[in-house]
C-alpha cells in the first residue's frame, strides 16, 4: 500500500540523494577553485611577463629611435667635412703664395712666374678635389643645352651655326648628375 508520504517523509527520503549531491558539488567547488586560482595566478604571472617585455621592447625602440635622429643630425651637421679637408691643402697654397708675394728680394718678374705657377698648381689641387667628391666640369663644347647651359647673349656668326656655343663667360659645374652651376655662354643665332 502506498499511501501519499507527508513532507517529512518526503524530506527523509530525498534527503539521501540532496546530501549526495551537496557532496559532490562541494567536492566540485573545491576542487575548480583550486584549478582556478592556479590557472588566474599563471595568467597574472604571464601577463606580468609579457607588460615588462612590452615595456622593455618599447624603451629600446624609443633608444633606437632617438639615437638614429642623433646620428642623422651629426652626419648632415658633418656631411661636409671630408670635402673641407680637401680643400686644406688648396688654401695653404695660396697663402703660401701670399707669402712669397711678399718677399721684396726675389725679382718681380721672378715673382710673378712664381705666382703664375702656384695658381696653376693650385687650381690643379682644386681640381682634383672637386674629381674626388663627384664635381665635374660642364661640357661647352658643341650645342647648347638649356639644361647645363645658360644663354646670356645670341651673336651672329659666320664660322658655327645657329645654337652652338660661341664663348663661355663662366664655367658651369654639376655634382654627380644635378647642376651646381649651369655654364654661362653665348651662342650663335
Amino acid at each position: 500500500m502506498n499511501e501519499p508520504l507527508n513532507e517529512e517523509q518526503q524530506r527523509q527520503e530525498a534527503a539521501p540523494e540532496e546530501v549526495t549531491q551537496d557532496v559532490c558539488a562541494e567536492a566540485v567547488c573545491d576542487a575548480q577553485p583550486c584549478s582556478e586560482n592556479n590557472e588566474v595566478e599563471q595568467l597574472k604571472t604571464k601577463l606580468a611577463e609579457l607588460e615588462d617585455k612590452y615595456l622593455r621592447a618599447n624603451a629600446d625602440f624609443d633608444n633606437i629611435k632617438r639615437r638614429l635622429e642623433k646620428e642623422k643630425m651629426q652626419a648632415i651637421s658633418y656631411a661636409h667635412e671630408v670635402f673641407a679637408r680637401d680643400l686644406l691643402p688648396v688654401i695653404d697654397a695660396l697663402e703660401m703664395a701670399l707669402v712669397a708675394g711678399k718677399n721684396t728680394e726675389i725679382d718681380s718678374t721672378e715673382l710673378l712666374g712664381k705666382v703664375k705657377e702656384g695658381l696653376e698648381l693650385t687650381i690643379e689641387q682644386f681640381r682634383k678635389a672637386f674629381e674626388k667628391h663627384g664635381i665635374e666640369l660642364v661640357e661647352s663644347e658643341g650645342g647648347f643645352d638649356p639644361n647645363v647651359h645658360e644663354a646670356v647673349m645670341q651673336l651672329e656668326s659666320e664660322e658655327k651655326q645657329s645654337g652652338e656655343i660661341l664663348q663661355v663667360f663662366q664655367k658651369g659645374y654639376k655634382i654627380k648628375d644635378r647642376i651646381l652651376r649651369p655654364a654661362m655662354v653665348s651662342i650663335a643665332k
